[in-house]
């Protein structure tokens, strides 16, 4: 029973990253760097939260959430695609700009500079046969944690299995090449990008729906884990969630320790030590697709 309720809560702390980490790989595949993930995550949180406020719902809390990841990840695009600015400085901008409006939104609504008042959660479904064991039944009647296993087969087929993926790789591997044949590079990379700020308004609406509000900074660094995961997934939507699954691990594993003869600061460190060692590299040469992070300027081919 203990070993359930454990693997229970690494899947589920796992989840957010997960989500965002498939996102990161979708745009990186296409050549987009997307540090901005923690900010995507921090503003698609309080999207469901505002969302779920104002009418009551938390579907259309989840709504838009989507919504609030597509616009930050089309401030990206814009930026770094369309006007070829450096993507990691673009994606530190958009991490400060959703911090910034985080706050001006949570003043400006809830009259408080930390946090929103309570909102709906999702509803739990009852599934026959899990819904009595401990700790799996919660875990499986989320229903977005069972969106997220079914987006990790997902999007591992869209990527290697479909004629887009096709395109979005060799564009971020080659962008002559599909350049070559007649296709839009820059509509390809913004494809990626705005799927990848989908993925990550969802992961930030799942934090929302958990916590049932937002509070400042409520991300805490997810989006850089779930960068690092992908890195650790080498590029791969089902890599990038393996490695999101052992991070929750270890942060299941900080959580159940605590209270014992450990020092609580050092079992706080440890989901980040496991982040270091894996890319220290235990897991082999993780290798970038080729044209990650060089804009394509079709006058300079």
């Amino acid at each position: 029973m203990e070993v359930l309720l454990f693997l229970a809560a690494a899947v589920r702390i796992s989840v957010p990253y997960a989500l965002a980490a498939m996102g990161s790989a979708l745009s990186e595949r296409g050549g987009v760097i997307c540090i901005g993930l923690e900010g995507i995550m921090l503003a698609g949180a309080l999207g469901y939260t505002v969302g779920a406020y104002w009418s009551g719902n938390p579907w259309a809390g989840v709504g838009a959430a989507l919504l609030v990841g597509a616009a930050m990840a089309w401030l990206h695009a814009e930026a770094t695609v369309r006007f070829r600015a450096d993507q990691i400085t673009s994606g530190l901008g958009l991490n400060l700009l959703a911090a910034g409006l985080t706050r001006l939104v949570l003043v400006q609504v809830f009259h408080s500079s930390s946090n929103s008042a309570r909102v709906v959660g999702l509803p739990q479904w009852h599934l026959p046969l899990v819904d009595g064991l401990p700790g799996v039944g919660a875990l499986l009647g989320s229903p977005l944690v069972l969106a997220t296993f079914a987006l990790v087969f997902l999007v591992q087929r869209l990527l290697f299995r479909t004629v887009f993926g096709l395109r979005l790789r060799a564009t971020g591997e080659r962008p002559e090449a599909p350049a070559t044949l007649g296709l839009s590079v820059t509509r390809i990379r913004f494809s990626g990008v705005l799927l990848c700020g989908l993925l990550a308004g969802l992961a930030g609406a799942y934090l929302a729906s958990e916590q049932h509000s937002f509070t400042d900074g409520m991300t805490g660094g997810r989006g850089y884990i779930a960068l690092a995961a992908m890195i650790v997934g080498k590029w791969s939507p089902v890599g990038a969630a393996a490695a999101c699954l052992m991070f929750g691990a270890a942060e299941a594993l900080q959580i159940r320790l605590q209270g014992s003869a450990f020092p609580a600061e050092l079992l706080q460190t440890l989901p980040y030590v496991v982040t270091m060692l894996v890319l220290a590299g235990f897991i082999g040469r993780a290798v970038a697709p080729r044209a990650v992070g060089v804009p394509y300027d079709p006058e300079e081919r």
